[in-house]
């Protein structure tokens, strides 16, 4: 039993990913926050939240040289309401503190490698395409052609295929757009020593990810087939986000990345919505063959909690076994050293805790605790 994540990382890890079992308890956040400090320690320069990516860059403002304000990263900086959990508040105070007067080059860095998209909802293309055009200089009217912003946000254009915008005329306009502005970036030599060529590369591809995941809410399905291709493109679009922010981060050092569980395994995804059952890629799932043992997964579970009614687990699920076996608040210990168990069946879904299971334990590294 340990409480130093340095002991669970390999030499060639270069990507560390923890999860966490559920959304609805900052604790797994405030022990995120220990574990990385450890890993500056051994290398590690950034940290990438599921949050947007093109949001994060307000954050990582601040965190580089402090542009803005502690606030303004808080609350432009992060999406899925994740800016208004504390532990990401300290995450990114400790960050731009530890950075004060140090090099670029010894700086931390932080990046969501997210999408903008929620469950019922998609925000429009328009700005990030038009972030691309002004960088390249171009004179196109991207504004007239995506039209209002709110016909494509509204909750009726993902979950209802007549209502969605993505098969029209106009959808279709806008990809070539994209796609034009794209040749147009890649024939541009990035300008040594600005991060402005990789910015606007970042708004064109989430303006072409956002593009994509409207051409898919214009499928006519039926309302319990809709999720599953529209998590799987989310997911997809981590996983590209994330060897794009590794490719960035190369040279810099190593990157933690955490988010949920399901998104990080190695191993697909499953969970129930509108009584169907949903299985799909993560995106642990489909970085980890692609970077072999510098990808290392460290699963979570917990025992209970008040803040979201979680009982104590039944002495005979893996849980339990975890509860008399960590002694401590949390601990850390290698996956193998959990016997099989019977999987717990108390949580509900109000709770969004998914108990753990042979399944996922076979796919860890390690495993995180929290007692609760």
């Amino acid at each position: 039993m340990s409480q130093d994540i340095r002991d669970f990382v390999t030499p060639s890890c270069d990507l560390l990913a923890l999860g966490e079992p559920t959304h609805a308890t900052p604790v797994f956040a405030e022990v995120r926050n220990t574990l990385f400090a450890q890993l500056v320690d051994r290398g590690f320069r950034s940290i990438a939240l599921e949050t947007d990516r093109v949001a994060a860059l307000v954050a990582n403002d601040y965190v580089q040289d402090g542009t803005g304000s502690l606030d303004l990263a808080m609350s432009e900086g992060f999406t899925h309401v994740f800016g208004t959990v504390d532990a990401n508040r300290q995450l990114i105070a400790w960050l731009r503190e530890f950075n004060d007067d140090r090099p670029p080059a010894e700086r931390l860095s932080f990046h969501g490698f997210d999408t903008q998209t929620e469950n019922t909802s998609a925000p429009s293309p328009r700005r990030y395409l038009e972030y691309a055009r002004e960088f390249l200089g171009l004179d196109v009217d991207i504004a007239s052609t995506a039209g209002d912003d709110e016909r494509w946000s509204r909750t009726e254009a993902v979950m209802d295929a007549a209502s969605s915008i993505g098969a029209t005329a106009e959808a279709y306009r806008l990809r070539a757009i994209a796609a034009d502005l794209l040749a147009a970036l890649r024939s541009r030599k990035p300008e040594p020593g600005t991060d402005a060529w990789s910015r606007a590369e970042i708004h064109l591809m989430a303006g072409i990810d956002l593009l994509r995941y409207h051409r898919q809410c214009a499928e006519p399905l039926e309302p319990s087939e809709r999720y599953l291709p529209l998590v799987a493109i989310r997911d997809a679009i981590m996983a590209r986000n994330l060897l794009d922010i590794r490719a960035a981060e190369a040279d810099r050092g190593r990157t933690l990345v955490f988010a949920h569980n399901l998104h990080l395994r190695r191993q697909a995804s499953t969970m129930h919505v509108a009584g169907t059952e949903t299985t799909w890629f993560p995106a642990g799932a489909l970085v980890a063959p692609l970077l072999g043992d510098r990808y290392t997964f460290v699963a979570t579970s917990l025992g209970r909690s008040e803040a979201i009614a979680l009982e104590e687990p039944e002495p005979d699920t893996y849980e339990g076994f975890l509860q008399k076996h960590v002694t401590t608040d949390w601990g850390l210990l290698p996956a193998s050293d959990v016997p099989p168990a019977r999987v717990r069946t108390d949580p509900v879904p109000r709770q969004g805790y998914f108990p753990l299971g042979q399944g996922i334990l076979g796919e860890a590294d390690a495993l995180l605790h929290v007692r609760g």
